[in-house]
């Protein structure tokens, strides 16, 4: 039995759910968010708007390691719906720096030249400080893959540990050379 999977999903008020076929559209103040869901293998509820309940047809290996994922996937579309999600980055550099031009996202990053960041939609950047990055947007996995391409554009160094990182991430600082 799956722990996650048990556990019902409870709607606020300002979200609204609708199966349509095998999509669940899930709509809220902050997005829509529609996802694909396997109906041969799962049952879904909707108890008077309120509640989602998701449990499988029969219980085998397979539906189990799906039934939780599936569940944290509906519940992730509807707190995205109604809170939304943010990471913040953190530029650590001598002359890093960040800016906003229309819907490309400025990184001055130590390069010869300056990288232009096209942001998708359905994301919000702000640029707080120069240095601090707030990266918005009602779907998690999307926000978790911005943040993430992002970073990739300059690594933590391990000797000073500059680079982009998480507010709160741990650098594990190597030492450097010993006379």
């Amino acid at each position: 039995m799956s722990k996650i999977g048990k556990i019902n999903i409870s709607i606020p008020e300002k979200v609204k759910v609708a199966i349509a076929g095998n999509m669940l559209n899930i709509e809220g103040p902050l997005g829509k968010k529609s996802l694909s869901i396997d109906l041969d293998m799962f049952n879904l509820d909707i108890k008077e708007g309120k509640e989602i309940t998701i449990k499988p047809k029969k219980i085998d290996q397979n539906t189990k390691r799906l039934w939780g994922m599936n569940r944290s996937l509906i519940n992730n579309a509807v707190i995205g719906s109604i809170k939304g999600y943010e990471k913040i980055l953190e530029l650590v550099g001598v002359g890093y720096r960040a800016a906003l031009k229309g819907n490309q996202l400025n990184l001055q990053l130590g390069y010869s030249h300056d990288i232009n960041f096209d942001i998708p939609e359905g994301i919000k950047i702000a640029v707080e400080k120069q240095t601090i990055l707030k990266i918005t947007g009602f779907d998690k996995q999307l926000v978790g893959s911005v943040a993430s391409k992002i970073k990739t554009l300059r690594k933590i160094e391990p000797y000073k540990g500059k680079g982009i990182r998480e507010k709160g991430q741990y650098i594990l600082k190597k030492e450097g050379k010993k006379k």
